[in-house]
């Protein structure tokens, strides 16, 4: 069987983490689905920036776009929900199937100006749901300190939310807590939470992109802590998503979410990102094989995607422990994981904002272009 396909074997799904308007048009998100089981969609403003800014396929709707007189903002939003909608739609079988399994989704995410801003990131929030119009759209939300009561607020108004940004075990807590807060917010106001979903994003390989250089320095340093430290190296991403995922299962094992369970409520599951290795040493399939577990989703670029497809041995290993506690470890070396898990949400904020902001940049450049072109006459 198809590696990819037999994934879901195991009770995780498989998403995929790209959008780009060719694969929308051409079929080739539809074989992905039909040949590769593929359940779902994610993008970001760095994926938009690379489809957009990178190729040919949106230039006539820009100048169109332009010339009816929309700002780049504008351009990006209407491009963007032009796309959502299309993979909405060819999703959808998957969203209306009795048996959906919380998969269909598509994500779509708010400003990353708004990455601190609750009421901005819940106005835009709403408003994306509202303008893409289709039930299986998620609103992607940071998992800042701002962004929790936003999901919150966007949970409680029935907007299904993809949290992004989550660095640390701590931080999901906080998530899943949103999470719940939001659907007995529904609860109490005698609203529906059935079809009603919601992932927690956890980012994992700038965690060990991050850390490694600091464990390596002390593993080769002639201290007592030398060899702790060379055991944790590479090690740290895995560890944090295991003990995230034991922490889900507590929580539905608990009583809380048994009383939303018995309005049907659906549970949030845990998505692994940033799951495309970028460290030569480590194997390409490393945050895809350890991590495959029921109640999860894995989204994944579409070059690992490929890879997988080729090579990919699935097996149920999320639940297997580790040989060690490798957060316990970092503690004992007195690497501070919160401190640790800041700095990444500030360097993924980044990562996103950058890359926005050079879109918009280019849009602004299309748009002008349009304006001062002559719009070609009709013959007569």
């Amino acid at each position: 069987m198809n590696p990819l396909q037999a994934v879901h074997g195991f009770g995780q799904s498989i998403w995929l983490d790209y959008i780009r308007r060719n694969i929308l048009h051409n079929g080739g998100l539809q074989r992905l689905v039909d040949e590769d089981g593929l359940r779902g969609v994610t993008s970001n403003p760095a994926i938009f920036e690379k489809a957009i800014a990178g190729s040919q396929d949106y230039a006539a709707d820009i100048q169109a776009l332009a010339r009816q007189g929309h700002s780049a903002e504008q351009i990006y939003a209407a491009l963007a929900v032009a796309d959502v909608q299309r993979a909405c739609d060819l999703l959808r079988p998957l969203y209306d199937q009795p048996d959906y399994g919380s998969d269909g989704y598509v994500s779509l995410e708010v400003s990353p100006a708004l990455i601190h801003d609750t009421a901005g990131t819940v106005a835009e929030g709403l408003h994306y749901w509202r303008t893409v119009g289709r039930p299986n759209l998620m609103i992607k939300v940071p998992a800042t300190k701002a962004g929790l009561p936003a999901i919150r607020q966007l949970i409680a108004a029935g907007v299904n939310v993809n949290v992004t940004l989550i660095f640390s075990v701590e931080r999901y807590r906080a998530v899943a807590q949103a999470y719940l807060l939001g659907l007995e917010d529904r609860v109490q106001t005698g609203q529906p939470v059935q079809r009603l979903d919601s992932v927690a994003s956890f980012f994992l390989s700038r965690i060990d992109v991050l850390l490694d250089p600091r464990l390596e320095q002390l593993a080769a340093a002639s201290g007592p802590d030398a060899e702790l430290a060379r055991q944790l190296v590479g090690q740290v991403a895995i560890a944090s998503a295991k003990e995230a995922y034991q922490v889900y299962r507590e929580i539905v094992a608990g009583p809380r979410w048994q009383t939303l369970r018995a309005y049907g409520a659906r549970p949030q599951r845990l998505l692994w990102a940033s799951t495309g290795n970028k460290n030569p040493r480590y194997d390409d399939l490393k945050y895809v094989e350890a991590l495959i577990g029921p109640d999860t989703v894995n989204t994944i670029p579409v070059e690992t995607l490929d890879l997988y497809r080729a090579k990919g041995q699935p097996a149920a290993r999320l639940a297997e422990p580790l040989p060690l506690d490798v957060l316990d470890g970092l503690r004992q070396l007195g690497i501070d994981v919160e401190a640790t898990a800041e700095q990444l949400e500030r360097e993924g904020a980044q990562k996103f904002t950058e890359p926005f902001g050079k879109l918009l940049a280019v849009l602004e450049t299309q748009r002008l272009q349009a304006l001062a072109e002559p719009e070609a006459q009709p013959a007569s």
